[in-house]
């Protein structure tokens, strides 16, 4: 059965996710996470993709990116996961797979969506009772989009940035965004589309389909 294709539009966040082969570890120790974001400092811009968010989690990993084309973010993936996998099973005396198939994705269409995956994956450890404050967290974007520490992996989303005309108001607002738990409904529909491949907050007819046919409308491209 052929694999389905991703929407993947040049320019436009992806929400990314990829989890650990059958749900198990892909972060052992810290110097593991410290090695997968070394990784994503060095390929994220020799593929072409903007970084605004990421979130390491025991078994799975979650980033917010903008590729500059069509194949920016599969190739950056392809990159995380050869030289990775390589580390892991180097220092950890193991052999074989660590992910789980291939990354799931979806397209963040609005600013609103965008704003919403960057609480949606900062807001992972919370979800989980990990911590109760995404700042408890060391290994999410939260302490430098909210609270300013320095962190040269990060590229502002233009829906960040809108927040206000300076960093501290604009990161002001952006805790702000936090105050309230996301709401259920949108945790389930970027879960949905990210699962499913769609385009997050594509705008729907009265029967409830999308009314853009992503394969047919120019700016958008489909990745393997």
């Amino acid at each position: 059965m052929p694999r389905t294709a991703r929407a993947v539009v040049p320019g436009i966040a992806l929400h990314v996710i990829q989890r650990g082969n059958n749900r198990g570890r892909c972060f052992f120790r810290e110097s593991d996470r410290t090695t997968y974001l070394g990784y994503l400092r060095r390929f994220a811009p020799r593929c072409g993709c903007l970084v605004h968010a990421y979130c390491l989690m025991s078994n799975h990993v979650h980033l917010l990116v903008t590729p500059q084309t069509g194949d920016a973010c599969g190739l950056l993936m392809k990159q995380l996961g050869q030289h990775y996998v390589q580390y892991v099973n180097r220092a950890h005396g193991r052999t074989g797979t660590l992910w789980e198939g291939r990354f799931r994705s979806c397209v963040a269409e609005s600013e609103r969506y965008v704003l919403a995956c960057y609480r949606y994956i900062e807001l992972n450890p919370v979800r989980a009772g990990i911590v109760s404050d995404p700042h408890e967290y060391r290994w999410s974007s939260y302490r430098a989009n909210a609270e300013g520490d320095d962190d040269a992996l990060l590229a502002p989303h233009p829906a960040y940035a809108a927040l206000a005309d300076a960093d501290t108001p604009r990161r002001r607002q952006y805790r702000g965004l936090f105050e309230g738990a996301l709401d259920a409904r949108l945790v389930d529909e970027i879960r949905s589309a990210t699962r499913n491949g769609r385009v997050l907050g594509t705008a729907r007819n009265p029967r409830g389909r999308p009314s853009t046919k992503i394969g047919t409308d120019p700016i958008f491209r489909f990745s393997e």
